[in-house]
């Protein structure tokens, strides 16, 4: 692939032209009830590529410790087809370090990420190409519509990309989620990041490149279930906002200041009343409400410390962020 560049700095507008090959890092996890149709789409709009990009390709499916059929499904799509490649997880080790795996093994010039449950439209992919010719670094699917999801998940939806962007220190794109084309410049750079709690869409904003966004209306899941109820969401928030940003810190240190000056307020107070009056301060119940109130919030501000100095531990062991079991359709594995 050959790259031309009319202006003297490259990152304002480079053309990709020329024969090239692209990789798709595709998740599973129990997926057992789509990924034949994923796969169908999939491979549909991969072979136009071939005839109308000139592009060579590969599906890099990592299995994610499924506990149904999928290894198998995907064990016998590799059989049947040279372009299919598929990373064995050892157990379940989360939807970001899987995409991580795919990563590791994708050698294209250009990586897709995508689920499996067809809710990203793969169609979009010959789109997201065609913007990455044009010299964009990134494309990100950004959705204007999301078919079959409650109000409440599309509520707190709206509530953490926006709130994630007024905390966070790199400003994140609204209502994107990890369905993205990224060139292998940006893949390198991901690779070199070694944190452990893992937040790609974070990532790939702070690495910068040139990017854009591809509006598109997100369906509904075509079978299944989904793979993020309402405990994994609230932790995937809190890794997102944890992973990039000093804010809750920086509140702790605004509480606490904000707790001082009302404190010397009500020292100034007692005095006061005591010096000019005959009454001391009264109230059983103000002392109790204040005693409580104190202990709560040393609790929550010790918990927000202690959530940063936990994150710190488990980085300092060094553990990988996954194992791989088994290699399948790569020449090079066993």
């Amino acid at each position: 692939m050959s790259y031309s560049d009319s202006s003297p700095n490259p990152v304002v507008r480079l053309t990709r032209d020329g024969s090239a090959r692209i990789s798709v890092v595709v998740p599973c996890y129990n997926e057992e009830a789509v990924i034949g149709l994923s796969h169908a789409r999939l491979k549909a709009v991969l072979e136009s590529l071939v005839s109308t990009e000139r592009m060579d390709y590969e599906i890099i499916y990592v299995d994610d410790g499924s506990r149904d059929l999928t290894a198998t499904k995907l064990t016998d799509l590799a059989a049947g087809d040279a372009h299919v490649r598929v990373v064995m997880l050892s157990r379940n080790f989360g939807h970001q370090p899987a995409v991580t795996a795919g990563f590791d093994q994708a050698n294209g010039d250009c990586v897709v990420i995508i689920d499996a449950d067809l809710q990203d439209p793969p169609e979009l992919i010959s789109d997201m190409v065609k913007l990455w010719r044009e010299g964009y670094d990134v494309v990100y699917g950004q959705r204007t519509d999301r078919e079959g999801e409650s109000a409440f998940k599309l509520a707190t939806a709206r509530v953490f990309y926006r709130g994630l962007n007024s905390l966070s220190d790199v400003e994140i794109p609204l209502d994107v989620g990890d369905f993205r084309l990224i060139d292998r410049q940006v893949v390198d750079a991901i690779g070199s990041m070694k944190e452990r709690d893992r937040f790609l869409r974070g990532m790939i904003s702070w690495v910068g490149f040139r990017q854009t966004a591809l509006p598109y209306r997100r369906a509904a899941r075509a079978a299944g279930e989904s793979k993020y109820p309402l405990r994994k969401m609230v932790l995937f928030a809190l890794d997102g906002m944890l992973s990039f940003s000093l804010a809750p810190l920086r509140f702790v240190i605004t509480l606490g200041l904000a707790i001082f000056v009302l404190s010397n307020v009500g020292i100034v107070y007692a005095v006061l009343n005591r010096l000019l009056t005959d009454q001391w301060v009264s109230g059983w119940t103000m002392l109790f409400i204040a005693v409580m109130f104190m202990g709560g919030m040393q609790l929550m501000v010790l918990g927000m410390i202690g959530e940063y100095v936990g994150r710190i531990y488990m980085a300092s062991k060094e553990r990988p962020l996954y194992l791989v079991k088994r290699f399948i359709g790569f020449h090079d594995r066993g």
